[in-house]
């Protein structure tokens, strides 16, 4: 019966496709992944298995709410709902927030990251903090294409003729200026430094392309890690990562929500507020006190 499942859960190829979420939200797949195998989810339940499965081998940005999954695979969303809970609490699955620097806006994005590969909390809590490396692509092409450095040096005679280069120029040079692009550098930012007060005549444009690619480097960024923030499981309540063991709040799992402790002012403050009411208060109310 579980064998039956697990194959039910993979779609044929004529099947619609499975649906991809709002952009920036869906699936996001955990780095340091290792390759996958028959016997990644072996250690779970023939259900979780066959959800892991199904979950493993959807593409980034994947719908995968449980009223989707209940559409395409072969349980109610209360099995779903369940079975995803347990991933969470074997270490697959993690819900939370995250902002990412640089995104261009001030909206924490709702994620769901899934990982192949079982994690426990302090890898998830390591995630959090960005001390872990983001994923590489699993797939180079076979067939390398030109890259962005080198496309732009090949074309510069175009826009500065006295800068036409070589094939092999463009060869040698093109490591100097993928520094500039990974250093966040644009096109135009490259053709201000390299044609700007060309002299005239240039006897060697590409001894003058290396020379300004080395003086003209531009600093390095200062990189800063995404945001994130890690959500209980069951009641979305975010919390710091050692808070959540496998994935879920103490209130969750029966133990006594924390005393909440009113906030101590200064004897400073203290006094100005009580100055402040006392100034609100009318000539009337200050001679019948």
């Amino acid at each position: 019966m579980a064998d039956a499942k697990l194959s039910a859960a993979f779609r044929p190829a004529h099947a619609t496709p499975h649906p991809m979420a709002s952009p920036g939200y869906g699936k996001r797949s955990a780095p340091e992944q290792r390759p996958r195998t028959n016997r990644d989810f072996a250690h779970l339940p023939p259900r979780e298995a066959a959800i892991a499965a199904a979950v493993d081998r959807l593409p980034e940005g994947a719908d995968i709410s449980v009223k989707t999954l209940a559409k395409h695979l072969p349980y109610g969303q209360c099995a779903l709902r369940t079975a995803l809970n347990r991933l969470q609490t074997a270490g697959h699955l993690r819900r939370g927030r995250e902002h990412v620097h640089g995104s261009g806006s001030a909206r924490w994005i709702t994620r769901t990251w899934f990982s192949r590969t079982a994690r426990d909390d302090a890898w998830w809590a390591a995630f959090t903090r960005g001390d872990v490396p983001e994923p590489e692509p699993e797939r180079r092409p076979r067939h390398p294409t030109r890259s962005r450095a080198f496309i732009l040096l090949a074309a510069l005679g175009r826009t500065a003729p006295a800068l036409s280069l070589s094939y092999a120029d463009c060869v040698d040079l093109e490591p100097q200026l993928t520094e500039w692009f990974t250093r966040g550098a644009t096109e135009p930012d490259v053709l201000r430094a390299l044609t700007a007060g060309l002299p005239t005549p240039v006897h060697s444009p590409a001894a003058l392309i290396r020379n300004r690619l080395t003086t003209k480097l531009p600093p390095e960024p200062a990189l800063r890690p995404a945001l994130r923030v890690l959500e209980c499981g069951r009641c979305g309540t975010p919390d710091r990562p050692e808070a959540l063991p496998g994935g879920v709040c103490g209130p969750c799992r029966g133990e006594p929500a924390p005393p909440r402790t009113a906030a101590l002012l200064p004897p400073a403050a203290v006094h100005s507020h009580a100055a402040a009411v006392r100034a609100a208060r009318s000539p009337r109310e200050r001679t019948h006190a």
